[in-house]
């Protein structure tokens, strides 16, 4: 079994047990457990229930896991013959959560 979630305006196929890292979830460290409730779709062996966009009723329960940073990205800025130099770096937040339950 496994289902299509939306969060942070991108999309993620899950299954129960799955370890997902995801944008930032700000609420996911105090109350220790996440539901999205944007399900695009589940399917289970035979079954498949495709939304339009959202499935009504369907959730996905995950666990927080931990929060952190990504690895450093370097954006460099340069502008040619005006001496013009600017360098920045770059590091995304995430949130990890295991998947423990699709239901619908």
């Amino acid at each position: 079994m496994f289902a299509i979630i939306e969060t942070g305006g991108k999309q993620y196929k899950v299954a129960e047990g799955d370890l997902l890292q995801v944008e930032k979830l700000a609420e996911a460290k105090t109350k220790g457990e996440v539901v999205f409730d944007k399900v695009l779709m589940i399917a289970d062996g035979e079954k498949v229930e495709v939304g339009t966009p959202y499935l009504d009723g369907a959730t996905v329960t995950a666990k927080f896991e931990a929060d952190g940073r990504n690895k450093k990205i370097v954006v460099v800025k340069y502008k040619a013959k005006v001496r013009h130099h600017k360098k920045a770096g770059h590091r995304q937040p995430f949130t990890k959560v295991s998947i423990a339950k699709i239901g619908k």
